[in-house]
């Protein structure tokens, strides 16, 4: 009996050790697969939300070294001797970009730090400048969504920005700061950092003395022209990740100097400037910088998104010694900054490993989602407080002075004797000519498009600032 070739449909042979297949060997894939399900639906739950504003950030581990001794302000013990180290998280962010937006974009830059004290954890959630565009919190979002897409056109907006901006006369100090050099910093290496708000520092005699942080570059001050930054956003969008990242990879640890200004409480009744007024500075001459410590980062995440996506920083978040300050924008972050969390991460965002204290921690929040963790220290009854369980409770080592604040009940105050054209222009003045070019052409090159009743509104506040700065603008625009 002959034996008959298997063929395929192309009529080739089928290899030998190789069985035709059948209609039922064509089977189905079954729900029971729970492999597959469990791997597919947790790919539909890897992505979180983005931040709202900051969502395009690079980060890493480092310490923070004291180098002299501010005691006399402070019973933090984070700052209670010299050559004393804290191990730290910074993450650095654009505030207007998505995640996938472009390092290299004038824009203000964000500079968070968490420090892993013995107290708990201390947060200090700045910018690369130290002012900002409002003094009124109930403006932020309206700003944050003049730097997001329109609505219409799902593109960024240069009409949305400089109708809020020239609307807002005390945005025009940092407007001055974000289209001057410093608004393209090379890399996160090379710019400086500040915690913008007012602070306050108080110590164990119960004296209270408000504080202002700088964070000054070891790598230089730096900057990128619009031509440069555009010749390396065509090279990458990555470049800010690329460089921090790689710069630790081979051992190049970049570094700061702490640095403070202080200021007696009582000075604050004194000043021609408002000192809880985010839109001003303090003039150096009269509260000069005062060396603290060096920060090093020297630790890149094994994990980008378990420490720098899920860190979570709040200004809420203080130890004994550190204080807040009747700056309102300040206040108004205390609750929104936490809340967010809340919303992006979950519940007990605190208890991520990035958030985790190094310390011990006891507290009340009880069950909702993400409750892996248990502070009931085995104990089933203490979990409401005051209890007779021997539940956790609150021992400070030193007591925080009342804060002593005066004034009517407001949101913001218009003026104050400085007014919101004095500083911009002490800036401008500061400007070499070269830099003032620079300026004037980022200004024009960044109101291509404006309407020009919006365009005539924002120069008023430039001449208000110095004549100068708003003929140098006119000039650039051919006006």
């Amino acid at each position: 009996m002959s034996s008959k070739k298997l063929t395929t449909t192309a009529g080739a042979p089928v290899p030998s050790n190789q069985k035709s297949l059948t209609a039922g060997d064509r089977g189905p894939v079954l729900l029971q697969d729970y492999q597959l399900l469990e791997k597919l639906a947790h790919q539909n739950r890897e992505r979180i939300p983005e931040r709202v504003v900051h969502a395009k950030g690079w980060g890493a581990f480092g310490t923070l070294t004291i180098t002299n001794d501010i005691s006399k302000y402070t019973c933090a013990k984070i700052f209670s001797e010299v050559g004393k180290k804290t191990e730290m998280l910074a993450r650095f962010s654009t505030v207007a970009g998505e995640m996938g937006a472009a390092d290299a974009e004038r824009d203000v830059r964000g500079f968070a730090l968490k420090f892993y004290t013995e107290e708990g954890n201390w947060d200090l959630v700045g910018n690369n400048t130290p002012v900002f565009f409002i003094k009124d919190g109930y403006k932020f979002p309206d700003f944050i969504r003049t730097q997001k897409r329109h609505p219409r056109t799902n593109l960024r907006s240069a009409t949305a920005m400089w109708d809020f901006w020239s609307s807002v006369p005390e945005s025009l100090h940092q407007v001055t700061i974000l289209m001057s050099d410093r608004g393209l910093p090379k890399s996160p290496m090379h710019m400086n950092g500040y915690g913008s708000h007012t602070f306050s520092f108080w110590n164990n005699e119960g004296e209270r003395y408000w504080v202002k942080f700088h964070f000054k570059t070891q790598q230089g001050h730096e900057f990128l022209t619009n031509e440069e930054a555009k010749k390396v956003v065509g090279e990458t969008r990555e470049s800010y990740q690329e460089q921090l990242f790689g710069s630790i990879e081979e051992g190049k640890f970049p570094k700061w100097k702490l640095m403070v200004q202080i200021m007696p409480e009582e000075d604050a009744t004194k000043t021609p400037y408002n000192p809880f007024d985010l839109t001003r500075v303090w003039p150096h001459a009269d509260y000069p910088l005062i060396e603290v410590g060096e920060m090093e980062l020297n630790k890149n995440p094994d994990n980008y998104f378990q420490y720098i996506e899920n860190a979570a920083f709040s200004p809420s978040n203080v130890v004994p010694g550190i204080s807040w300050s009747p700056d309102k924008v300040l206040q108004s972050r205390i609750f929104s900054y936490a809340d967010a969390h809340r919303y992006r991460l979950g519940t007990h965002y605190e208890a991520l490993p990035a958030n985790t204290p190094k310390t011990e921690v006891n507290h009340y929040h009880k069950d909702g989602s993400m409750r892996f963790f248990d502070n009931n220290s085995g104990n089933p009854d203490a979990y409401y407080e005051p209890n007779s369980f021997g539940g956790p409770v609150e021992v400070p080592e030193a007591k925080e002075p009342p804060m002593k604040i005066s004034g009517d009940i407001q949101r913001y105050e218009d003026q104050d004797e400085v007014g919101d054209f004095k500083q911009p222009g002490d800036l401008f003045r500061m400007f070499n000519d070269e830099q003032k070019a620079r300026l004037f052409s980022n200004i024009a090159e960044a109101m291509e498009g404006v309407p020009s009743e919006i365009v005539e509104r924002q120069l008023k506040h430039f001449d208000a600032a110095d004549p100068a700065y708003g003929a140098g603008v006119r000039k650039a625009l051919g006006l």
